[in-house]
């Protein structure tokens, strides 16, 4: 298929994902579009859980489909001897592993870093949990909602006197699969120029890698002793820029910040005597003068449909646009013509998901085939590669007490 299709760059790379649910397996994602061979390990029975969440159709979760592409499903139970034995031996082959349980749990299992270095001392391990393999928070649960707190981004995320507000949606498992997959692939870079060809350790940790959007926040608090704190739909000290509801109730952002881009966009907005105003040319007069800025474009916006706004800032050059939900993306001609929606077949049913980023023009990712059902690839794994007979794969697949001990 490499042929045929094109090369990428993870091509001939190996990786065990033992995680579930959202960091681990999405790091996985990641790989498995950019070609590396994927093993997903999941428990006999159900599997992953994430396999249930939200809307499931003929016993799998869409988003499954979409998470688990290009992977290569086989089930085992780690808390068995045998399912340990049978990761252990799979593991001597793998360039990659990745895991997301507690810090501690898979060294009871005896897979820890440690316990696989005699055997296959190029091994890259990547490890994700909410607060990272030492320290004295490593222990704790590391659930994506209370580490995304921790960070520092839930505390400027919201409006001023109220609740800091939560994306609806798992940031701080993504945000941290990201970086787990990047440190892999500096790893590989490491131990492909490396004498030895030794691998390391990946550690990851969802409340580092939210603290890693925090931009100026420390800086600003070493030397200024300022707390940024939340905003709303502005950003502190850069004004204007906001969500301003349109006449037919969509939304569009404005980015008017620049002193120029300001003057333009207040004279299309019918308020030339604020584009000169002497007391708004620059930024930090601006801001200054936030809620009159915010409110005379408040009031224009709330005047015209979204796309009159958009039509008009568009022809001045002033930065802005509608805020999409998934409809308005399906449906946009940019979002298609960059390749951003890949089609999979499920059970003979069509299914749109989402290309992976970034876009390489020599040797871009793809998805070869959407997330499988639990066990899919159990002959091809653990009868072809691993070597063991029908009914022991059979026994492996029914789960504890039926085939493992």
């Amino acid at each position: 298929m490499s042929e045929e299709l094109g090369q990428r760059p993870l091509d001939g790379v190996r990786v065990v994902e033992l995680g579930q649910l959202l960091a681990g397996p999405f790091t996985g994602s990641i790989l498995a579009y950019f070609g590396a061979e994927v093993i997903k390990v999941e428990p006999p029975g159900t599997g992953d859980p994430i396999r249930g969440w939200r809307i499931v159709e003929d016993g799998t979760a869409h988003w499954y489909r979409s998470l688990g592409r290009n992977k290569k499903n086989i089930t085992l139970d780690l808390k068995t001897e045998r399912g340990r034995e049978l990761v252990k031996e799979l593991l001597k082959s793998a360039d990659v592993v990745v895991e997301n349980f507690r810090p501690g749990v898979i060294e009871k299992w005896g897979l820890g870093p440690d316990d696989l270095k005699a055997d296959n001392p190029g091994l890259i391990y990547a490890r994700i949990s909410g607060y990272g393999q030492t320290g004295p928070y490593s222990a704790r649960p590391g659930y994506a909602s209370v580490t995304e707190g921790m960070s520092g981004f839930r505390y400027v995320n919201g409006f001023p006197g109220e609740p800091p507000v939560r994306p609806n949606l798992s940031i701080g498992d993504t945000i941290s699969a990201i970086h787990a997959a990047l440190g892999v692939c500096l790893s590989l870079l490491q131990r492909n120029k490396s004498e030895d060809g030794a691998g390391q350790v990946v550690d990851v940790a969802l409340y580092e890698s939210m603290f890693n959007l925090m931009e100026g926040v420390v800086p600003e608090y070493s030397g200024a002793g300022a707390i940024r704190g939340a905003s709303g739909t502005t950003v502190t000290g850069i004004v204007p820029t906001n969500t301003y509801t349109c006449a037919d109730g969509k939304y569009v952002v404005i980015g008017g910040n620049g002193d120029s881009i300001f003057k333009r966009l207040m004279v299309a907005a019918g308020y030339p005597e604020m584009a000169e105003n002497p007391a708004m040319a620059n930024n930090e007069g601006r801001v200054q003068h936030r809620a009159e800025l915010d409110k005379a474009l408040a009031d224009w916006c709330a005047s015209n449909p979204a796309q009159t706004i958009i039509d008009i800032l568009e022809a001045e050059r002033v930065p802005v646009g509608l805020i999409y939900n998934v409809e308005d993306q399906l449906a946009d001609p940019h979002f298609n013509a960059r390749g951003m929606f890949e089609e999979v077949d499920v059970n003979g049913k069509p299914l749109k998901i989402p290309a992976i980023m970034p876009k390489l023009t020599a040797t871009p990712g793809r998805t070869d085939w959407p997330g499988l059902d639990v066990g899919s690839h159990n002959q091809e794994i653990l009868g072809g590669l691993l070597g063991l007979s029908d009914a022991e794969i059979a026994g492996l697949a029914r789960g504890p007490g039926r085939g493992q001990t």
